[in-house]
This record gives structure tokens, C-alpha cells and sequence, in this order.
């Protein structure tokens, strides 16, 4: 019998990891891997094995702790309240800010294939706000709405994706990767290079264990979708990524904007590009759904536990955060709005910055946790958490000292949130 109650279960949650992690970068990275040729695996072989240590790690961390959260829940059972509130912040400024800079993505793709509906700035963020807010619509109507969204366009951009790598395949020749390295740098920054670049694209592997308030046998079914989701995502990714680089010309790859589009175009004609063009918009609307729908999860568990203020953990007639799903919309807005004069490209950059040094902080300090909850674990996963320790520690400094600022300055914003809700427990306690 179903749980009316917990909508979620298997096949919602790897839907959720694939299509979370899936959205637009792997249609805008082949044209800043192209530089680096056939050697740009390098990256994604480390890139795919931090995620997948990372990965373990929370899949592990699922069947330790049954706190509702994901990174939040973690933190906060192995080091207390203030760094559970620290990690909390940290992911939820991570997830709107992530979504202002999918919504801006998704108008980029729309516009690729109607170029009227993102000729202006404004039009452009006209348009991002719109997806944003549908999006949020379909969240507000519930998680089990949102759940069969994110389902079907998991499946509308997972096949294509993957029947786009493996019939490239075929189109590509041996000396599309000739020379290995053309830009003929050493061959270990080819690899950091390259694995910072490819980063963004693993980013919501722990998608899973995020709203495990609303998932069915989660000691079961988040530890398997984090895996599973991970490796099916990441795998396609890197697949149709490479075909790309060995589908175009060195000089073509660089200077387009829609690369994946362009290669389809280029080796079957102007119909696959138009087909890889509704591809991208799905994928991008895709992954906007899925997290809209994480973005008001973890302050609701934060809340419940009085570390963030209680209209975050209250439910709707529906069972849904309604305020957390509204108000990250609009700091999501107000950041495409405050930025919609720049173009498209550096609204995007500009959110991503944001988005991927909020989102590093959790990943470290869950690794940190993994340590302290499970001490006695056997030497194999400790091996796995060490590697994974090592490579959330190399990405956040490989994001650069900006990226850093940033984060420190939103985390520092949180600061009066936390002693405000501290000094409400304390006289709540004292009455």
C-alpha cells in the first residue's frame, strides 16, 4: 500500500538525482573542454570519481542518520546546532541561487531555438522569471505533482542524451582526438583544469538526501537513488560531452554557443538540431522542477528543529513548504532582476558563482561528519571517505578566492538569522 503521506519513492528519487544533475551544462561544456581535446578526460576521470566517493559517502550517511535534510541533518547530529545551521544556509542560498542561473539557462535554450523571446535582456529575464515561477507552481500544487514532472522530463532528456553519445560514437573518427593534447600544457593542469570545468555538471548527486521526509523507506531507497542517479548522469554527461569534441572542428567547437545543438546540426542535418534544441529546454525546465523542489526542503527541516524562523517548516492544505517555496523563489528573482541588464552568459556565470561556493561547504563538512558518526567503520570506506575528503577540500580552493568571498559573505549573512532564532529558544526555554 502506498504511502499517501511520503510520495517519493525509488524511481521519483533517481529521477530527481539524474535530473537535477542533468540540465545545462553538458550542452555548454564541450565548447570550454574543446581546448583541451581528447586530454579533457583526464578531468572527467577525476571529476566522476570524487563524485562517486562523495556519493558513497552520503549514501552511508542515509542509512546512519534518518534526520530530514540531507547535509543540514548530518552536520547537525555530528558537530551541534551552530554548524547544522552554517551547512543549512550554506545549501539553501546554494539552491536559489542555483536556480536563477538554470532559469537564466533554460531562456538561453528557448532562445536558441526562438530567437524573438530572448532578443533583449529583458526579454531574456522575462523569460527565466516565467520558468522559474511555473516551476514553483507545480511545486506548490504538491510533491507528488512535482515528482511525476521531474519524471517525465527525466526520461524526455535522459534517452536522448544517451542515444545522441552512443550513435555519435559511430560519427567519430580516430583522429578527431588527435593531437591528445593540442594545447600542449602539462598534463596534470590538463587535469585540474579540466576537473574544475566539469564540476558544475556533477553538482546534485545528494538530491536524494534532501527530502527524505517525503520519501518512502529512505534507509532503502535514498542510499540506492545517490548511487544509481550519480552514475547514470555522470555517465552520460561525460559520453556525450566527448562525442561532441570529436563530432566538430576545433575552431567551430570554440566559438559556438550551443555546442551539443551545433554537432547534431553538423553530422545529421538541421532537423537534429532542432531536435537536440527542444532536448536542451526540457533538460534546463527539467532541472529547474527538481530543485524548486529541494530549495524549501532543507530549511523546513531546519526549521522544525528551531534553527531557522517556523513559517519555513509550516505546510500548506497541499503538505507543501509554501512560504520556503515562495520566498526562494523571489531571492531567486531579485537576483535575475538586479543583474537581467547583463547578458545572458554573465547572469549565468555570475549565479553560478554563487550556487558552487555555497554548495562545497556541505559537501566538505558531510564528509567531516561521516567521520565522527560511524568512527568504528571498516577500512574501506574509510579509504573511499579520505578520497572524498581530499576531493571536496581541492574543489572548493580550486573555485578560486572569488568564489570563497562570496561564500563567506553569504554565510555571514546567515549569522543575525541564528542568533535571533538562539535567543528565541533561550527565552522560550526560560518560560
Amino acid at each position: 500500500m502506498t504511502d499517501t503521506r511520503r510520495p517519493l519513492g525509488q524511481a521519483a528519487l533517481i529521477a530527481l538525482v539524474v535530473g537535477n544533475m542533468i540540465g545545462s551544462g553538458v550542452f555548454l561544456l564541450p565548447a570550454t573542454l574543446a581546448p583541451f581535446g581528447a586530454a579533457s578526460l583526464l578531468g572527467w576521470a577525476i571529476t566522476l570519481a570524487g563524485a562517486l566517493m562523495l556519493a558513497l559517502v552520503y549514501a552511508w550517511l542515509a542509512r546512519a542518520v534518518r534526520n530530514h535534510g540531507g547535509a543540514y541533518g548530518y552536520a547537525r547530529r555530528a558537530f551541534g546546532d551552530g554548524v547544522g545551521f552554517t551547512v543549512a544556509w550554506s545549501y539553501w542560498v546554494c539552491t536559489w541561487s542555483a536556480n536563477a542561473a538554470i532559469a537564466v539557462a533554460f531562456a538561453g535554450s528557448l532562445g536558441a531555438l526562438w530567437p524573438a523571446a530572448t532578443a533583449t535582456p529583458l526579454r531574456g529575464a522575462a523569460c527565466a522569471l516565467g520558468a522559474l515561477w511555473l516551476c514553483t507552481a507545480i511545486n506548490l500544487a504538491g510533491v507528488r505533482e512535482a515528482a511525476r514532472v521531474q519524471m517525465l522530463t527525466t526520461l524526455l532528456k535522459l534517452v536522448p542524451l544517451l542515444l545522441f553519445g552512443v550513435l555519435g560514437l559511430g560519427w567519430v573518427h580516430a583522429g578527431a582526438f588527435q593531437p591528445f593534447n593540442p594545447g600542449g600544457l602539462p598534463l596534470v593542469g590538463v587535469a585540474t583544469a579540466t576537473a574544475a570545468l566539469t564540476l558544475w555538471a556533477m553538482l546534485g548527486f545528494e538530491a536524494a538526501t534532501v527530502p527524505t521526509g517525503v520519501v518512502r523507506d529512505p534507509e532503502r531507497t535514498v542510499p540506492r537513488a545517490t548511487v544509481i542517479g550519480m552514475l547514470l548522469a555522470g555517465l552520460a554527461t561525460m559520453l556525450a560531452c566527448t562525442v561532441v569534441i570529436g563530432l566538430l572542428p576545433a575552431d567551430v567547437l570554440r566559438r559556438s554557443a550551443a555546442p551539443m545543438i551545433e554537432a547534431a546540426r553538423h553530422t545529421w542535418g538541421p532537423g537534429a538540431g532542432i531536435a537536440l534544441a527542444v532536448v536542451a529546454v526540457i533538460s534546463c525546465f527539467g532541472a529547474l522542477n527538481g530543485w524548486v523542489l529541494l530549495q524549501a526542503q532543507t530549511p523546513m527541516a531546519a526549521a522544525r528543529d528551531r534553527l531557522f524562523p517556523a513559517a519555513f517548516g509550516r505546510l500548506d492544505a497541499r503538505g507543501t513548504p509554501a512560504f520556503g517555496l515562495a520566498l526562494s523563489s523571489a531571492l531567486a528573482s531579485v537576483l535575475i532582476v538586479a543583474n537581467f541588464s547583463r547578458s545572458l552568459v554573465a547572469l549565468f556565470t555570475f549565479s553560478i558563482l554563487l550556487s558552487t561556493a555555497t554548495t562545497l561547504l556541505p559537501y566538505l563538512v558531510s564528509v567531516l561528519a561521516w567521520w565522527r558518526i560511524e568512527p568504528a567503520a571498516p577500512a574501506r570506506r574509510r579509504l573511499v571517505a579520505l578520497v572524498a575528503l581530499l576531493y571536496a577540500g581541492w574543489a572548493l580552493i580550486g573555485t578560486g578566492l572569488e568564489s570563497i568571498a562570496w561564500g563567506a559573505v553569504l554565510l555571514l549573512l546567515g549569522l543575525p538569522v541564528y542568533l535571533w532564532q538562539r535567543r528565541s529558544r533561550g527565552q522560550s526555554g526560560r518560560a
